[in-house]
């Protein structure tokens, strides 16, 4: 099944605002200017997401050496995603531990703009 995530950005009095919006839901959610959708389509979230995808760490900490990258940008990353309900965050216990699997579950992004 496919499962796609919707992102509008409507104009009003000369600012924009994001809406998230997504198919099994009719609830939005409203995010502060386009910076966040900015920061949501950079290089380096399309990067995590394709890490995620295809070799599947265990958890953040495996994403973040598995990037190169320090632990709490890519743990600030995973969140801005997960926000967007691009990826969730699955617990899962080993050794008496806790930790956080990340996980793709969106197969397409729908952007709009309403003017």
């Amino acid at each position: 099944m496919t499962k796609t995530r919707e992102i509008t950005i409507t104009q009003s009095k000369g600012a924009f605002s994001i809406f998230k919006k997504q198919e099994s839901s009719k609830e939005a959610y409203d995010f502060s200017g386009v910076l966040a959708l900015r920061q949501l389509l950079s290089n380096e979230k399309a990067r995590i997401i394709h890490v995620i995808k295809t070799q599947k760490p265990k958890s953040i900490y495996e994403l973040s050496k598995i990037l190169n990258r320090g632990f709490k940008s890519v743990n600030d990353d995973v969140k801005l995603l997960k926000r967007f309900g691009f990826i969730d965050l699955i617990q899962e216990k080993t050794k008496g531990r806790s930790r956080l699997r990340p996980e793709v579950i969106v197969d397409n992004i729908i952007i709009r703009l309403k003017v």
